[in-house]
């Protein structure tokens, strides 16, 4: 028996191994460049949120952002060991949807993908907005511009992203560490001072304090908390993107989600720190962050480095959700609740379907809200909330079925986390939800809904494809090639060449017009035919009107049922120009053929491409 081999290169020699994909993934310094840049940037409104709640209760409700800040830092711990324990026994990433999938059911398991994909989605244009309106805010001139601005954000980070998630690591790396240390150096100085050093950045703002002070009851701080819980958002993307990461993989993310979780507690309670040291009150049109920074720093240029940092970190959060979707994409791909075509991978490890597709609903989302955060932000975090439950919710039954040490207290630390976060997520969509948070309830059934009907419509093609089933042996049929041919061309030899070699029977189709100019034309064709003899019969397809694929498929229909017994096959030549310009000057009959011969028949089509 002869086996045929084609060569394209050379063969890899023993000191080059072949490329693993290894040098495209990420480290843990890098993964947490790549992924941490959402739980990083909400430093810059976490407090805040948390500050213009509790301004509702005046002087005294202030003087509890220190303790919600703890509570919430708690919250944060509970969620980074619960997270670990999610990529331990989840490397293949998916977070909550893997755990929910696990032990919770199919359709938690979509409810807690159909949260993440929101909140993924929604994450990129706060991040982008929240960005571009610090810009906005330090040059107004810019601000009748902030849609385009924004837009253009959103092209750069999809353009790094394409080129593979260790390049946006790397490219994020420096804006990151810029960040991370200036916030530090402001908790560093601020820690040291008795006084604010500058109060030039609030002087002449009106304060946000409420005249009629409410008194500070268990609602209110519940608000704030849940509010001030939006700096958790994007802890969970490290657990969702396992296999981005180099082996060991689990281990690589479980250093990158500890240094999350330390920073991002650091940042907060320092922050917090400061607010309550400085009497600190919030004021119309400027963030709590720039107060800090003018108390601790003072108003020269420090100032302004911690607000450009905090400008790039914002607009660049983005790059979170584009490490974390595009896996979760492939995952609901891999389970057919999603078109297969997002499971698919680019060289550089780069699920391109995802990122790009993200990159438009992002768009979309963006034109929709004219480029305004305020419009966006009443949508975010209720979606990671609900996945937040989810796995903790997941991960006490996977205690409850794992055997090992310590396992009762890390289910207790799981539920407790469950109870925590599903009040927050019911806290959050009831004080949001004539702010547009009803959106996101009527989004997510919707969500699970469409993954329901792929899941189905899959499952119907593999019923009638047969998969999981051993399919009857391969037996030969009769072959008949059917070649489309309109002038005497090397292309028309080609196609016969190629049409021999692959049936038994090869006819040339040619359809007829019954315009005077065709009728010549048809009539050319034959003599020149008879003339050339290449041995195939010419057979002439009469068509009323002006059409091309039609007369074809019915043809190949009356086939069909003439010789049941025969396969059809109906080869298209085409030519392809080397040029890409140049393809623009084609006529695309085969393409018409093609559509048409597909649509509605059940023949084979070969398209045959003619480089030239």
């Amino acid at each position: 028996m002869a086996v045929l081999t084609t060569t394209t290169g050379a063969a890899p020699s023993a000191e080059e191994p072949p490329d693993t994909g290894a040098r495209h993934r990420l480290t843990a310094v890098t993964g947490l460049a790549a992924l941490s840049l959402d739980a990083m940037a909400s430093v810059a409104y976490g407090p805040e949120a948390i500050v213009l709640v509790l301004a509702a209760a005046g002087a005294h409700g202030l003087g509890l952002t220190l303790p919600v800040t703890l509570a919430i830092a708690g919250l944060l711990a509970v969620l980074v060991a619960s997270y670990r324990q999610v990529i331990a026994a989840f490397p293949d990433g998916g977070g909550s949807y893997a755990v929910a999938k696990a032990h919770l059911g199919r359709r938690t398991s979509l409810v807690a993908a159909g949260s993440l994909l929101l909140d993924y989605v929604l994450n990129v244009a706060v991040a982008v907005t929240a960005g571009v309106a610090a810009l906005t805010s330090a040059f107004p001139a810019l601000y009748g511009q902030r849609l385009w601005i924004c837009l253009a954000v959103l092209v750069l980070v999809t353009a790094v992203n394409l080129r593979g998630i260790v390049d946006s690591a790397r490219a994020f790396i420096v804006p990151t560490a810029v960040f991370v240390g200036a916030i530090l150096v402001l908790i560093a100085v601020g820690l040291f001072r008795d006084a604010p050093v500058s109060t030039a950045a609030s002087a002449g703002h009106a304060s946000v304090l409420d005249d009629n002070a409410t008194t500070v009851g268990a609602l209110l701080l519940l608000k704030a908390f849940a509010s001030g819980c939006s700096a958790l958002t994007g802890v969970e993307a490290i657990a969702n993107a396992v296999p981005s990461f180099r082996a060991p993989a689990a281990e690589r993310a479980m250093r990158a989600e500890v240094a999350l979780g330390a920073l991002l507690g650091v940042m907060l309670i320092g922050l917090s720190v400061l607010i309550s040291r400085f009497g600190l009150q919030p004021v119309e049109g400027v963030t709590v962050l720039a107060q800090l920074a003018d108390a601790s720093l003072g108003h020269n240029w420090a100032f302004y480095v911690v607000q450009f940092a905090t400008m790039v970190l914002l607009a660049l959060s983005a790059n979170t959700s584009f490490g974390g979707l595009p896996v979760l994409l492939k995952l609901l791909a891999r389970d057919n609740y999603l078109p297969h075509v997002f499971g698919l991978k680019a060289d550089r490890q780069v699920h391109r379907h995802g990122v790009v597709w993200l990159s438009i609903v992002s768009a979309a989302l963006l034109v929709l809200s004219g480029g305004d955060t305020n419009t966006l932000v009443p949508l975010f975090a209720i979606g990671v909330f609900v996945g937040f439950t989810i796995a903790q919710t997941g991960m006490v039954l996977h205690w409850r079925r794992a055997r090992g040490p310590r396992r009762t207290g890390k289910a207790v630390l799981n539920g407790l986390g469950a109870l925590l976060t599903g009040v927050s997520a019911v806290v959050v969509t009831a004080t949001r939800f004539h702010d547009g948070a009803w959106l996101i309830v009527i989004a997510l059934p919707l969500l699970v809904l469409v993954f329901e009907t792929v899941h189905r419509a899959y499952g119907t093609i593999g019923e009638r494809l047969g998969v999981g089933r051993i399919p009857e042996p391969p037996h030969r049929e009769r072959s008949l090639v059917l070649v489309p041919v309109s002038s005497l061309t090397r292309l028309t030899s080609e196609a016969l060449t190629a049409a021999v070699s692959l049936g038994d029977e090869v006819r040339a189709v040619t359809v007829c017009h019954p315009e005077p100019e065709d009728r010549t034309a048809t009539e050319a064709l034959a003599r020149d035919w008879a003339l050339w003899n290449p041995g195939v019969d010419l057979v002439r397809l009469p068509s009323e009107r002006r059409s091309l694929g039609r007369p074809i498929t019915a043809y190949v229909r009356s086939l069909a049922a003439a010789e049941p017994d025969t396969r059809v096959t109906v080869l298209i030549p085409e030519t392809q120009p080397r040029r890409l310009w140049q393809r623009l000057l084609q006529n695309q009959r085969g393409a018409i053929v093609a559509h048409a011969v597909r649509r509605d028949t059940d023949a084979v089509i070969c398209r045959l491409r003619f480089r030239c």
